[in-house]
């Protein structure tokens, strides 16, 4: 504070400033509530998808509950990279460079799917061993080891998600960014997986067809994203 106030001269400074105003903070969440239901909304889906999984075996339950774990390492990789395209792509919109916009995002989006083709080789390779870590046996090692092995087919259209969920945000398109979040992480989510644990309450044989869950979310949410970004494309990218 202390330095705002004494050197940073290139701000103005004043009780003034400090007087609320809804037009700027309406701003702001109009950005910024995207990000709020996409942190809540993954508490909400875990919530409903062990719900589910709960009706078919407990050892779904912590098969998924470790996979869940392990998979964090790889996607809070991928939501720090998203927080640094999302300023670096909105200050370059906000002065008008074309260039500079679509730099950020063609090298935002390839650095976020190298960490997520990188995150999907670790886990393939070390899924056994990760599920020993962990002291599991029987069913529910299995049921582990296929989760990380399945799942993560998913990372490479996840980080796609992420990645986008970040750009819309940088161009003031939070609608889009919400749309996302909400059908990558609720609607195509627990719907899907309930009609698959339908099956695995026939027989567990079935059981690893929940985890498809995850890919067929990630893949036609990141369909979906792409057909976001040609709109915004046209509208906020082209018109620089």
């Amino acid at each position: 504070m202390l330095f705002h106030l004494r050197k940073n001269t290139s701000v103005a400074n004043g009780l003034k400033y400090m007087r609320p105003s809804l037009r700027i903070i309406g701003a702001i969440y109009s950005i910024g509530f995207p990000a709020i239901i996409a942190q809540a909304l993954m508490s909400v889906m875990t919530y409903g998808l062990n719900i589910i999984l709960g009706h078919v075996s407990e050892s779904m339950v912590t098969a998924y509950g470790l996979y869940h774990k392990i998979q964090q390492f790889i996607l809070f990789a991928a939501f720090g990279l998203r927080d640094a395209i999302t300023p670096i792509v909105s200050f370059s919109h906000g002065m008008g460079s074309k260039e500079r916009v679509r730099s950020g995002i063609k090298y935002g989006m390839m650095y976020t799917l190298i960490i997520m083709a990188v995150g999907l080789i670790a886990l393939e390779l070390f899924a056994s061993p990760l599920a020993r870590v962990f002291g599991l046996s029987g069913e529910t090692q299995s049921l582990c080891i296929s989760a990380i092995r399945i799942i993560s087919i998913s990372f490479i259209f996840a980080g796609m998600n992420i990645a986008f969920q970040g750009i819309f945000q940088a161009l003031d398109s939070g609608p889009q960014s919400l749309v996302i979040s909400v059908l990558r992480q609720f609607i195509l989510v627990l719907p899907v997986a309930y009609g698959f644990s339908l099956l695995a309450k026939r027989s567990m044989d079935n059981a690893w067809t929940i985890w498809l869950t995850f890919i067929i979310a990630e893949l036609v949410s990141a369909v979906i994203s792409v057909i976001f970004m040609r709109g915004v494309n046209k509208k906020k990218i082209e018109i620089l």
